[in-house]
Parts: C-alpha cells; structure tokens; sequence
C-alpha cells in the first residue's frame, strides 16, 4: 500500500508543479496554491487531464475570489493578468471537456467523512432547491415551486432547473453547530425532456434514492441517516432504505393519514394467495386526537433545545401501487409547546429510535436551507448563464461543491492558525459563519495566490501593514 501511495504522489507532483509554474498553452501560469488548499486540490487534479486541471485550477480559485455574478466571463475578468490561454478553452472546459463530477464527489465525501467519527452515523440531509434560468434553449429548464420566494400563503412558481443535493452534515471544530456539506447533486428533468430524449421519467425521491446507492456502495462500512422534508415522504424511498438496513435509515416527514397495518396472519391449510396485510390500525391523526402526550426536550432547529409534546406509535406502512409491500416504521407527532412551529409528523424506517432522537436527528436537516440560502447569498448559485446541456448539467453542481471546498480549506487552515470572526459594535458574534469562512479564504488566496506572483508584488510589499490589511479585507469581503 505504501508503495502504491508513493506511485500516486509522484504521478500527481508533476502536474501540480506544471499548476504552480509551468504552461498553458505557451505561457505561464502564475498561481500558488495556499498550503491549506493543496492537499485537496492535489486530490482534484487526479480526476482530469493536465491541460483541463490547468483551466479548471483558475477557474475554481477565480470562482471563489469574484464577487456578483459566476460566468465564466466574470471569473476571467477577476483573474485577468494572471491565467494564460484564449478565453474560450476556459469556456469549452464545461461544455466539451472529458471529466465527470461523480469522482469529485466521491473525493469531497471522503474528506468531510474524516471529520466525523467511524463509530458516530452519518447524517445525511437531502432537499431539492430550484435555481432561476430563463431562456429558450436552456437545457432541463421546467416551472417549478420556488420555496425561497414562497410563503405559507403565497406561493411563487419560476422557470429553472431542480437541483436534487445530498449533502454531508458535520460538526467542525471550529463552531458548535452543524453545517451540511453538500456532495451529490443530480438534475431533476421534467417529464417531457426525458420523453424527448427517450429516457425513462424519474421523480426527485427515486433521483435522491440512486444518490443514496452512491453513497452506500462507496462507502459500505458507515452507516447513513438520511434526513428528508414533505418531498421525501414516498413508500419507495422507505422500502429501499429498509431494505439496506444495515447501512441506513430514513428519517422524514410523515402524512397524517398514512395507511398502517398489523403483520399478515398465518395461513395455515388455506388455499389461495397469502395476505399482504393485516389488520389495519388508526391514522396517526385518529391516534393524536385520543392519545395522552409526553413531554420531552430536544435538539432542535439552529442547534438550540427546545420543550416539546410527543405522540408515537409502529406500524407497517402500506401502499398498493407498484406491489411495493408493507415498510415497517414508527412515527412521532411533534407539537411545539412555545408555538413558534407548525405541528410535524415525522416517520424513520429504524423502528428501535426513540421519538427524542427522531426529532434531533430531523431537525438536524435544517443546515441544508442555510446552506442554499448562503451559496445563492456568497457563490453566485442562480448567475450562470450557460444553456447547453453538458454545461447546465456541471455549472450548478460545481457551485455547490465549491461551498464544501471553501469550507474544508477553512478547517485546514484552523489547524494551524488563529480563527478570525469579523465583527461590528452592533452585531456581535462568537463563532464564524460562512460569510468569516469565506473572507478567510479569499485573504489567503489573495495573498498567496495572487499577490505573491503578481507584477506588482514588490510595490504591495512596499505597503504598511495597516494598508495591507485594509486591501486585503476589502478584496475578502463576502459579497
């Protein structure tokens, strides 16, 4: 094993030194990579060819230094003077390159992985989120429900694309509550698309379910608890996670009026064909309306406790279409006493968990919206304007790889270096957010990066520290 790894790495410093200071194309490229950045992009360069990872490099450093608008144009405008080569090889490399993003996954979801414990579950929060493109040649673009825009009362449809995200949720050293990585993202096509190309229709939750396989096969010795809202609620996402018990669990909301049964009986000396089913038990909601409520404290919502009622019960959840079968479950009523959420029902495949530890573990899926909301806020999510279908089909999940990247070099440069959390006299905060994370990594690619081979790289050194330091958060600002 030890001379494989040797084998690798001196297969991979070749190119990373061509990254550092060699060509593209006939000229050199100046970019360093900060030491925090160098291990995982090492890791990246392995999945594509030398001349596309040295297109690939500027643009990922470029997309994280831009600020507004993601093009590919922009990025080039910030990272002008500094990258070599004719505008549209960075172009062609989303829209004819040879790569894939499965691999990039795989590399993003080990290195978030190491973050968390091999006796600890993995909880996995999944969501779908709808990015606005208008057009009349966008690739995959349909109407959907936008729920940024929407309220309880108003709701707002938009022509885009649906991104299905499993993402990775941890505990960094650096704050005490939980951020979801995202590492699958997966296209959601409407109806007519897939009868246009020939290809069979899959819903969100059978896209979310083969992301689910993903995770498992590679990597088959952790166990995955994966975290849904109302969108994941369907009997087939919950078969399949039975059946691959051993390596998941479901945890999701529940409908109120589910049709729950008791196992079949025994037939014994019948003829004929065996019961599915048997005795069939009260809804949830018929259960709530005449069950005593417990009462309980819970992880909840922004990694705070909170004092709630409880109503649980089992049963085999039936649905006939398809011969899908009987799916053991339990679900949980939540009511919270403070009155600041609406009532839940939510439902998991592990019929062993407490309702306590249900209610933890499905609140913990929150981290995924603040994650949407801050990759549209700090990392351009809706901007891109590509709409050819390879490079509709890598945009959007790049983007939304990019935030666990920025998030990973964060945590590596923690190791070693003092966190700075940016702060006013009338907002005070003790643990960085995404904005503090963000900053820090633009400082440290500007500064190393960019300043360091730069044709003025002697007259910034000229400056006073006080000055540089105002350049530089200037530049970093999360915008």
């Amino acid at each position: 094993m030890e001379k494989e790894n040797i084998g690798v790495k001196n297969r991979l410093l070749p190119m990373l030194i061509t990254v550092k200071g060699n060509i593209v194309g006939k000229e050199p490229i100046m970019l360093t990579i900060p030491s925090a950045a160098e291990q995982l992009f090492l890791q990246f360069s392995i999945t594509f060819t030398q001349p596309t990872f040295q297109r690939i490099l500027p643009l990922a450093i470029g997309a994280i230094l831009t600020m507004g608008q993601r093009t590919v144009t922009g990025i080039l405008w910030t990272m002008r003077g500094l990258i070599k080569g004719h505008p549209s090889t960075y172009h062609r490399v989303f829209s004819r390159a040879v790569w894939s993003l499965w691999p990039l996954g795989r590399i993003l979801a080990t290195a978030i992985l190491g973050f968390i414990p091999h006796d600890e579950p993995v909880l996995v929060p999944m969501d779908d989120t709808t990015a606005q493109h208008r057009g009349k040649h966008v690739y995959g673009k349909g109407c959907y429900h936008d729920a940024v825009r929407s309220a309880h009362k108003h709701v707002v449809f938009r022509w885009g694309h649906r991104w299905v995200v499993l993402a990775i949720s941890v505990k960094f050293p650096f704050t005490s509550k939980r951020w979801a990585l995202p590492v699958l993202v997966a296209l959601y096509r409407p109806r007519e698309l897939n009868q246009a190309e020939g290809r069979r229709h899959k819903t969100a939750s059978q896209i979310a379910r083969e992301l689910m396989a993903v995770l498992i096969h590679w990597f088959p010795q952790r166990k995955f608890v994966f975290l849904g809202d109302g969108g994941y609620a369907s009997h087939e996402l919950a078969k399949f996670c039975y059946g691959h018990r051993q390596h998941t669990t479901l945890v999701s909301r529940f409908r109120p009026d589910a049709n729950l049964y008791t196992p079949p009986p025994e037939q014994k000396g019948r003829a004929g064909r065996p019961r599915i089913k048997g005795r069939k038990l009260p809804k949830p909601k018929e259960v709530v309306a005449h069950s005593k409520r417990t009462t309980a404290t819970v992880d909840w919502y922004g990694g705070s406790q909170r004092l709630v009622e409880l109503v649980s019960g089992t049963g085999l959840w039936y649905h006939a279409a398809g011969g899908q079968g009987l799916v053991p479950v339990r679900w949980v009523f939540v009511h919270d006493i403070q009155g600041t959420h609406r009532d839940e029902y939510i439902y998991t495949t592990e019929t062993s968990l407490s309702p306590e530890q249900m209610v933890s573990w499905f609140t913990a899926r929150w981290p995924i919206e603040t994650t949407f909301q801050e990759v549209r806020a700090h990392l351009g999510f809706e901007t891109p304007r590509q709409y050819v279908a390879k490079s509709v089909l890598r945009t959007a999940p790049c983007l939304l790889g990019l935030f666990s990247v920025v998030c990973l070099i964060f945590a590596e440069h923690t190791r070693c270096h003092r966190i700075r959390v940016r702060q006013t006299k009338w907002y005070v905060k003790t643990e960085p957010t995404f904005s503090d994370v963000i900053a820090t990594v633009r400082r440290l690619f500007w500064q190393e990066a960019v300043f360091e081979k730069s044709s003025f790289h002697k007259d910034f050194k000229k400056l006073s520290p006080k000055l540089k330091n105002l350049l530089l958060d200037y530049l970093s600002q999360a915008a």
